[in-house]
């Protein structure tokens, strides 16, 4: 057994027990209730015995944590729910649904992205075998959060696969993004360049930080809001594609996407209905493996946050 101890950081004050477990130790939400009724949570040496417990910043929150075992190699599961905008022999695009996990880990042993995959095109399973392949994330490439939509690309074979992974590496696979974020972005245009590393008071979060690896992301204004309370819509580009990139650097010039727990303390618009991120990957392109050519794909909003947008004026 292990011990998670942190001091509950700003973005997780008054937020329930139950919530902050599930995002500090990447576990479901049925691993923290029996976390919780066997008495394994607490808060400043006290047993928590009811998950609605709201945390305050700087008290100390310990777990008491199963070790960790490997996870079993993924196996199908046609309940899987994701939409494939594109499939031929080399490549799969997916339009990812928000609240599916993309690989089976910690928490989420399975009913994620890639199990729904192995259903649909079983002979991804083979790439398990391939060296450099993790063989519990068989053709994935690069992935998007568990509260992020979009497009994700899928390797079919291992030839697929290395020149995806060549490309991600060149940085010439292009990845933008709408997000939504909290006040009136000044410049109409903008890049943020600050190198992004794990954070050191929670070992699930990332943030800026000098000994961080290198991280790039641009964006430009699409459109600007003053009601119900000033937002921008942004669209947002990766040049590279470090952990929870977008959400950390948009947060860290003070414009956190509206929705963010984690980097942006929940803060919704008022009369928001969201229950994520208003994140979304809404354009792909790369070099296709088979042919050379360059490809690209476009997904829309999806209709939760295209409704909150509709309901914003300027």
């Amino acid at each position: 057994m292990s011990e998670l101890s942190v001091h509950v950081p700003p973005s997780l004050d008054g937020v329930r027990v139950d919530r902050a477990v599930a995002l500090l130790a990447d576990v479901s939400r049925s691993v923290v209730d029996t976390l919780v009724s066997g008495g394994r949570v607490q808060v400043e040496g006290e047993t928590v015995n009811a998950r609605s417990r709201p945390l305050r910043q700087g008290e100390l929150l310990t777990v008491q944590l199963d070790d960790e075992r490997p996870v079993p190699p993924p196996g199908p599961d046609p309940s899987v729910v994701f939409e494939v905008v594109h499939a031929d022999t080399e490549v799969i695009v997916v339009d990812k649904p928000a609240g599916l996990v993309v690989h089976p880990g910690a928490g989420h042993p399975d009913g994620t992205l890639v199990n729904g995959i192995l259903a649909r095109f079983p002979e991804v399973a083979a790439l398990a075998d391939e060296d450099g392949v993790d063989p519990g994330r068989p053709g994935i490439v690069h992935r998007l959060d568990r509260g992020t939509s979009g497009l994700l690309v899928v390797a079919r074979t291992p030839g697929a696969y290395r020149s995806l992974v060549n490309q991600l590496g060149a940085r010439t696979v292009s990845r933008r993004y709408r997000a939504l974020v909290i006040g009136a972005v000044e410049s109409e245009v903008g890049v943020v360049d600050a190198p992004v590393g794990r954070s050191l008071s929670s070992p699930t979060r990332m943030s800026v930080s000098r000994k961080g690896k290198e991280a790039r992301t641009r964006y430009r204004v699409e459109r600007r809001f003053g009601q119900p309370v000033p937002s921008t819509l942004l669209e947002a580009s990766l040049e590279t594609g470090r952990t929870h990139q977008i959400r950390v650097h948009l947060a860290a010039i003070g414009h956190p996407v509206v929705g963010d727990e984690v980097y942006g303390r929940g803060r919704w618009l008022p009369g928001s209905t969201l229950d994520r991120p208003f994140l979304h990957a809404f354009s792909l392109a790369f070099d296709h493996p088979g042919t050379g050519e360059r490809v690209e794909w476009t997904s829309p909003l999806p209709p939760d946050l295209a409704g909150e947008l509709a309901r914003l004026s300027g």
